[in-house]
């Protein structure tokens, strides 16, 4: 998400408290903000043995559709191409999902995480 601010939060503080509320759910943090020429990855998180790559999306309200909108074709082939180039430097590809994690409200008060957003990887 970058710097962008929405609602008095920036992209950071979005993806800090996507992290946080991810962590309490059993998840560890592997790698924030993963960038190669493909795009770029928010979180790259451990889910017990399952790799998760995380976007997190932010709208202050649903006027223009919401957080789940703003994630285009074009952004999640870019999220999986670069999933792939963060797959290559693994020894063993362990098994992977893509989830998201959308704040909405003033200050990001309402989170939902949205496990296997992509469906199956690779699609």
């Amino acid at each position: 998400m970058g710097t962008k601010e929405v609602a008095g939060l920036t992209g950071s503080d979005a993806e800090r408290c996507a992290e946080e509320f991810l962590k309490q759910h059993g998840l560890v943090l592997l790698q924030r903000n993963y960038r190669c020429r493909f795009g770029e990855i928010d979180l790259i998180m451990r889910d017990g043995a399952a790799l998760v790559f995380v976007e997190v999306r932010m709208r202050a309200s649903e006027f223009f559709g919401g957080a789940a909108s703003s994630i285009t074709g074009l952004k999640r082939e870019r999220i999986v191409r670069t999933a792939r180039h963060y797959l290559a430097s693994l020894r063993v590809e362990p098994s992977c999902r893509f989830d998201a994690v959308l704040l909405s409200g003033r200050e990001g008060e309402q989170i939902e995480w949205v496990k296997d957003a992509f469906g199956e990887f690779g699609e």
